[in-house]
């Protein structure tokens, strides 16, 4: 398996961890993390980061405005977006459907589940 790179962006110390650990059991993949927006869009061109994780309650720049940057940007639109969040109503899926999440899992997720939607994209 080629090693991939994920980007966890999330403000919870916890859930990044939480998040890492599941991942890891897929091996060869590398975790980057930011704690908000702001900080993934000073990581995503330094790294080469074939996923991105996010929540969208985030100080400073949050999930929703990462995912609206990454679809507006010519070398970032292809970029595979999995939103994770405790916003689970109808209308914050479709809000982040539409901004043009590839996928959006509900807090709290099964591991698995996430497991399965990060091979499908990498």
């Amino acid at each position: 398996m080629t090693p991939f790179t994920i980007l966890i962006v999330d403000d919870s110390a916890a859930m990044r961890s939480l998040l890492a650990s599941t991942l890891e059991s897929l091996g060869g993949i590398t975790i980057v993390q930011a704690v908000n927006g702001f900080e993934a869009l000073r990581i995503l061109p330094r790294e080469q980061v074939d996923l991105v994780l996010t929540d969208i309650n985030m100080p400073d720049i949050n999930g929703l405005e990462l995912i609206s940057f990454i679809r507006n940007n010519p070398i970032y639109k292809e970029l595979p977006v999995i939103v994770i969040s405790t916003e689970g109503s109808s209308k914050d899926i479709e809000k982040g459907m539409a901004l043009g999440a590839n996928e959006y899992l509900v807090k709290p997720f099964n591991p698995d589940q996430l497991l399965e939607l990060v091979k499908r994209y990498l």
